[in-house]
């Protein structure tokens, strides 16, 4: 298992190639310290582990690794079903000007299209990442002040990088000399 910088992994996310629509998410409290934890995971692309903080208002630190090529049933099962609950997506800024104008204009389309017509909040999501070329996006579990059951499945699941993980992270907390986590 390869423990590297959090932001790193959301790269290897952003450059799978797959589906983009077809991500699901499981995120809550970090056990036993402050920061959160999040799995990402995909059918083809496999299961992605993160362990963050935020050090202060402006800079996020953090550790993740792969822990699984695919998803299996007995992983599937505690990744949230696209029922129109929480949502979340992974973006790269664009390019130059020109990609930026491109995709707004292909934004403004979007957000007339649904200004139209009477439209479901996770479809009026989907369009707009979709035209934004989000490479990653789909329903989440999310609990901001606890830890989803779903996240305690998985924690348990994949315990040694569970393990590994708050280590390296612990480190990062206190190289960084804080003491808890910016809210």
């Amino acid at each position: 298992m390869r423990i590297r910088e959090w932001q790193d992994i959301l790269e290897d996310v952003t450059e799978q190639d797959v589906e983009s629509e077809d991500w699901r998410a499981v995120a809550g409290d970090r056990a036993g310290g402050v920061g959160e934890d999040m799995y990402l995971a995909h059918p083809s692309a496999g299961v992605f582990f993160l362990k963050t903080y935020a050090k202060n208002p402006f800079e996020v630190r953090g550790v993740g690794t792969q822990v699984a090529r695919k998803i299996d049933d007995e992983i599937g099962a505690f990744m949230p079903e696209d029922d129109g609950s929480g949502r979340f997506a992974v973006q790269s800024p664009p390019e130059d000007e020109d990609e930026a104008e491109t995709l707004s204009n292909r934004l403004e389309t979007v957000l007339e299209t649904h200004a139209d017509a009477p439209t479901r909040p996770q479809d009026l999501f989907d369009d707009v990442m979709e035209a934004i070329e989000s490479p990653a996006f789909g329903p989440m579990e999310y609990d901001q002040y606890d830890r989803p059951d779903e996240l305690e499945e998985l924690a348990d699941r994949f315990e040694e990088a569970d393990e590994l993980l708050n280590a390296e992270l612990e480190d990062l907390i206190e190289t960084d000399e804080v003491g808890r986590g910016f809210m």
